[in-house]
Parts: structure tokens; C-alpha cells; sequence
């Protein structure tokens, strides 16, 4: 006979794809973050692999494409097919959050509110992102409602970044790209962060703990632990938004 799972595990439908190897770095974050000693112990994840949906940084800064619809076609998908919970491991994605959440009924997980709240115990931390995550402000807010100064890239550095993120996007995983990246990221060291927010999924696959003075909070992890205390009842779903139709 077949064991059945944990009744207080939740099903996790995840919004995936946004790139294709930050979803995997992301699935293999929230296994290492499960206390398992059997299959059956795991989260049951349900993953909508997408790479279509498209560009969120063109969606923000020049309307260029929608990815609000696709995500929320996605998301109720998730949902119809037995998903308890929807987490999305992109962070720039949740600027069209509210697309998401206008169809479901289940609570969506905030990569961003949860690494926010996770910096709460600094004055100010650096953070890392695309342009498009930047100029959405959805960081500016919830570090702001955590009572958290955001330290900026400028220009020239969210230049190099998206440089970077193409190039991890494309395979490009060495050593030369890591350095550049922790470049960049001591530079919000040198004007006064504290710690450093890995606002983009890419980022980890590129830059690590070891490689910096200061800590790096990993937007990644932080969402592959949290997907796992939600899912196993060690956090109050309750607290969570739920869809406009709850």
C-alpha cells in the first residue's frame, strides 16, 4: 500500500519558468529545506514550467507584452488542478501580483513581503534587481513597511546587472560573472547596506554567502523556506491575502 502524505501538507502550485534554471535552483531549495527521511515527507509541488510568459522588465518599462494575463491563466490553473497555495520564484513578476491574485481563491505567497520581512532586523539593506523590479517599486514599499532603507544600484550598476542576469539566462555561470556580481553588490556595501537582497532568482546561481562581508538574503531561499512552513502547517496561513473571490 501506498503511504499517503502528511494531512497537513498543502499542495504548492508554483509559477515557474521565470528563468527556467531559478525554477529548478528554487525546487531544489525548498526539498533541502524539507525535514524528510522518506519520499512521502516531501512537498507536493505542482509547477507550471513556463518560459513564454512574456519579459516582465518590457511589460514595466515599455508595455511591451502582458504578462499579468499569462500569469493568471497559469495561477488558476494551479489552482483548478488541486494546488493549496501558489508561491512564484520571479521576483520582477510580482509587479502583476494583483493580476494573480484577482482569480484565485487559494493565498498566493509574496517572494517579496516574506524577503522584506526577513530584513526587518536591518536599517538598511542593498538591493539587487532588475530594472524592471526597480522601477515597479514593489521593493521600495514593503522594505518601507518593514521599516527597511533600500540602498540602490545606480544607473551604471542596474546596467551591468542586466547584463549579468542575460548572461546567467543564456548558461553563463563562471567564475568571471560571479565576480562581477559581488562587485556590484559590495558596491551597496561601500554606500551603507548592511546586508544585500538577491532580488532576482538568478542571482543565486551566480553569487553565495562566502563571497560576501555582510549577509546575502537569498530572495530564493527565503521562499523555498517559507513554501515549506506554509505547506507544512508551521506558519499561519491565515495571515496571508487571499484572492478577491475568498
Amino acid at each position: 500500500m501506498t503511504a499517503s502524505p502528511p494531512s497537513s501538507s498543502l499542495t504548492v502550485g508554483v509559477l515557474g519558468g521565470m528563468g527556467p534554471d531559478a525554477t529548478v535552483d528554487f525546487m531544489a531549495k525548498v526539498l533541502a529545506a524539507t525535514p524528510a527521511s522518506a519520499d512521502q515527507d516531501h512537498v507536493h509541488m505542482l509547477i507550471d514550467h513556463n518560459p513564454h510568459v512574456p519579459d516582465r522588465t518590457r511589460a514595466i518599462l515599455a508595455r511591451d507584452g502582458e504578462p499579468g494575463p499569462v500569469l493568471a491563466q497559469m495561477a488558476k490553473q494551479l489552482q483548478d488542478g488541486g494546488a493549496d497555495i501558489i508561491v512564484m520564484p520571479c521576483n520582477t513578476a510580482h509587479a502583476f501580483q494583483q493580476d494573480i491574485e484577482a482569480v484565485l481563491d487559494v493565498p498566493f505567497v509574496s517572494i517579496i513581503d516574506e524577503t522584506a520581512a526577513a530584513c526587518a532586523q536591518f536599517e538598511a539593506v542593498g538591493l539587487l534587481a532588475t530594472r524592471g523590479c526597480l522601477a515597479s517599486g514593489i521593493y521600495d514599499a514593503a522594505l518601507s513597511a518593514a521599516g527597511v532603507r533600500a540602498v540602490m544600484p545606480d544607473d551604471a550598476e542596474t546596467t551591468a546587472f542586466m547584463e549579468l542576469t542575460t548572461r546567467i539566462k543564456a548558461g553563463e555561470s563562471g567564475a568571471e560573472v560571479g565576480a562581477r556580481m559581488q562587485q556590484l553588490a559590495n558596491a551597496l556595501v561601500a554606500r551603507g547596506a548592511q546586508a544585500v537582497i538577491a532580488g532576482c532568482t538568478e542571482i543565486p546561481l551566480v553569487l553565495d554567502q562566502s563571497m560576501l562581508d555582510v549577509p546575502l538574503v537569498s530572495s530564493t531561499d527565503i521562499l523555498a523556506e517559507a513554501t515549506v512552513a506554509y505547506a507544512l502547517g508551521n506558519k499561519d496561513l491565515n495571515q496571508k491575502r487571499q484572492g478577491s473571490k475568498a
